[in-house]
């Protein structure tokens, strides 16, 4: 008998959520479109609900954990963050609900941004995430003819040219984007920070009971030259699986060369190839961002002590 695995399903607005136990996608499928109250006929989609990641491969549904919480979406659903659809929930909850077919009932949900924008262009960098996500949302609406807003009603509103409300539109998702680069970076100094520590401690232990240098290179040389089947899977999967990597996992796959992808992925030598390169160049682009930031903490650092030192260099005159 096929083994059943528990999971959790909910539909896009995170409103109703099931547990399910089932053997495969397509049960999974099935059942979530039962429980959810969708057609089954219908064109369903299945999705990670943490980030929004299609699954459709068997395989790399078994290699998920229990109780994984997927998200079904019908042909017209689109995948929000968990904080995005918290913005509009609330707001629907305030009577001012954000649809797809009229996106705005109550004009306050952005007319009251678009009158801080027309006081005031630099409150842009004061403004919330979620007040960023609500301009978001009304762009992707706009694109999918889902709203009946528009940008001469927006620039109204602003009181700009539309020439003038698309460049507003750009710099917003610019500075939204900016603000979760920046949150993904300090996550990744913080995991980078606690891998050394680790590498520290783990080096003091080896220390401790004698461990011979050269089985320590050894066994490095042995990981970089194999790749795991998590690695594998999610080399297979989707488009830029290099960003799904974790560093260290990027580390592996760029130490481990193109001869490993080629054999492990039973690819041709181009896309090995391919792979590898996106893998080096997203492996640059974080470990820049981490020496970055620790330029920036250690110059936050010297000038706290500079000031400190002034200070009190002062109190003793």
């Amino acid at each position: 008998m096929t083994e059943l695995k528990p999971c959790r399903v909910c539909n896009s607005s995170r409103q109703r959520c099931y547990g399910l136990a089932v053997s495969s996608l397509d049960e999974l499928k099935i059942k979530g479109a039962e429980a959810l109250g969708i057609n089954p006929g219908a064109s369903i989609s299945l999705l990670l609900e943490e980030d929004g990641t299609i699954v459709e491969d068997q395989a790399y549904f078994r290699c998920l954990p229990a109780n994984t919480k997927f998200m079904l979406l019908q042909e017209n659903d689109i995948w929000m963050h968990s904080q995005q659809t918290m913005v509009h929930s609330n707001r629907e909850s305030a009577g001012l609900e954000v649809d797809r077919k009229d996106c705005v009932d109550g004009v306050e949900s952005w007319h009251g941004l678009a009158e801080e924008l027309r006081k005031n262009l630099a409150s842009i960098i004061l403004m919330s995430e979620a007040d960023l996500q609500v301009w978001f949302t009304l762009v992707v609406l706009q694109k999918q003819n889902k709203c009946k807003i528009n940008f001469s009603d927006l620039a109204s509103a602003l009181d700009f040219s539309e020439q003038k409300t698309q460049v507003l539109q750009d710099t917003l998702q610019r500075t939204l984007d900016s603000r979760e680069e920046e949150r993904q970076a300090r996550e990744l100094l913080s995991l980078y920070l606690k891998a050394q520590e680790k590498e520290r401690t783990q080096e003091l232990q080896e220390e401790s009971k004698g461990a011979e240098p050269d089985e320590t290179d050894g066994g490095e040389v042995q990981g970089a030259a194999g790749l795991s089947s998590t690695i594998i899977m999610t080399l297979r999967e989707g488009r830029y699986p290099q960003t799904r990597l974790s560093t260290k996992e990027l580390q592996v796959v760029v130490n481990g060369g193109v001869d490993p992808l080629m054999q492990q992925l039973r690819c041709n030598r181009d896309r090995a190839l391919a792979l590898l390169q996106a893998c080096e160049r997203e492996l640059s682009k974080r470990l820049e961002k981490v020496r970055a930031l620790q330029a920036l903490y250690t110059h936050n650092q010297t000038s706290s002590t500079a000031g400190s030192y002034s200070e009190n260099k002062v109190c003793k005159t």
